[in-house]
């Protein structure tokens, strides 16, 4: 192999059915246990400490350990946005299933994509902030634009303290899988999300990782973060 990062060995990991299954059911940013994932993978609790032994080692998964339960969580948001893209290639390129129901339909709306807004919304947030000079989007580059500091500002989200947080940039762009355009993540991200849940214009649905808005926290929604040029 020539030298460079070893795509195979990550390739390898993620591309068996069961451990793909686990990975996905960790996008939401929370944890698990083996026995859980084990449910979600379909496959025995014996089999899924095996795969879980190889993801950890191979540094997609982290082990969280309180009091006698141990818990199984994504490494980090690099591994959330590799299986993020991985799903746009799946469904652009793979092979054609069974066209998605109402639960599809619902994920693709409005669903968190391990800290941040993925769907729809995201992405029609992300392009309006685009279009009004609050981002800046070159390329695969994300930054803020001239209104950006402001425009949180006035929305309590104060961006300078969310560079000080985290080693994680601000503003990240995210391909979407289901729309296949981008949406926005890093710190900025997961701030937006987490002001669209206190405001509770939104709920996260138990068992899955739709966002569900109500029909009021919709129209503030668009009314706070996608205002009209």
């Amino acid at each position: 192999m020539k030298d460079g990062p070893d795509i195979a060995r990550i390739a390898a990991l993620v591309g068996d059915p069961a451990r793909a299954n686990m990975l996905s059911a960790l996008m939401d940013g929370g944890a698990l246990t083996a026995s859980e994932l084990a449910l979600e993978a379909g496959v025995t609790l014996q089999t899924a400490s095996s795969h879980l032994a190889k993801l950890t080692e191979g540094g997609l998964l982290k082990l969280k350990s309180q009091g006698r339960h141990r818990y199984y969580a994504l490494s980090g948001y690099q591994v959330a946005a590799m299986l993020e893209s991985i799903s746009g290639v799946a469904a652009s390129s793979g092979p054609t299933r069974t066209r998605p129901g109402p639960r599809d339909s619902s994920l693709r709306e409005a669903r968190i994509c391990y800290d941040h807004l993925a769907g729809i919304h995201a992405v029609d947030m992300f392009e309006s902030f685009a279009a009004r000079g609050i981002l800046e989007v070159q390329d695969e580059t994300v930054s803020l634009g001239p209104q950006g500091h402001g425009f949180f500002s006035a929305r309590g989200i104060d961006i300078e303290t969310l560079g000080k947080k985290s080693r994680r940039p601000v503003c990240r762009g995210c391909l979407d899988w289901s729309v296949r355009r981008s949406h926005l993540a890093g710190t900025l991200g997961a701030a937006i999300l987490d002001k669209i849940l206190t405001e509770k214009w939104a709920r996260r649905i138990e068992g899955s990782r739709v966002i569900s808005f109500t029909p009021p926290g919709k129209r503030a929604f668009e009314k706070t973060f996608l205002p009209k040029l």
